[in-house]
């Protein structure tokens, strides 16, 4: 697969974060999909199936509403393309003891993304957690 139809996948893979994209989960990541992700503070790194990063998405969408994902830059070489972007979005549930803001909150993060047949089969997430907790008030 090209590297611009590589990023495009990659980009649509970020967007699934946004607030209803109404993308197809089955036409953008392989059915053995692991997620390899800084779970949080407190615990190590998560390594999620598909099942379970679809779950995790659904916690997501449940607690920020309004979801917008930008992409900031892309680079792509062989099957890799590493995205650099940002999610804004309002708080409406309650995450982390924190309840629903007025405000909306902002955060930035790079994503690796493994390309096989077309799919998006691993990714690795890490995301600024201290500036979105900042954020919510809950470090200095």
């Amino acid at each position: 697969m090209p590297l611009v139809a590589n990023k495009a996948l990659a980009r649509r893979a970020n967007g699934v974060f946004a607030s209803g994209n109404g993308e197809n989960f089955d036409d953008i990541f392989a059915a053995d999909y692991v997620n390899h992700q800084e779970a949080d503070v407190s615990a190590g790194r998560a390594d999620r199936s598909l099942a379970e990063y679809q779950e995790m998405l659904g916690v997501f969408h449940s607690v920020f509403s309004n979801a917008r994902s930008e992409v900031l830059m892309q680079v792509a070489e062989g099957d890799l393309v590493a995205t650099r972007w940002r999610f804004t979005a309002l708080l409406t549930g309650e995450y982390r003891d924190v309840g629903p803001m007025d405000d909306e909150v902002s955060w930035t993060g790079v994503q690796i993304d493994r390309i096989a047949d077309g799919k998006v089969a691993e990714s690795w997430d890490e995301w600024d957690k201290y500036g979105l907790f900042a954020q919510m008030g809950l470090i200095e």
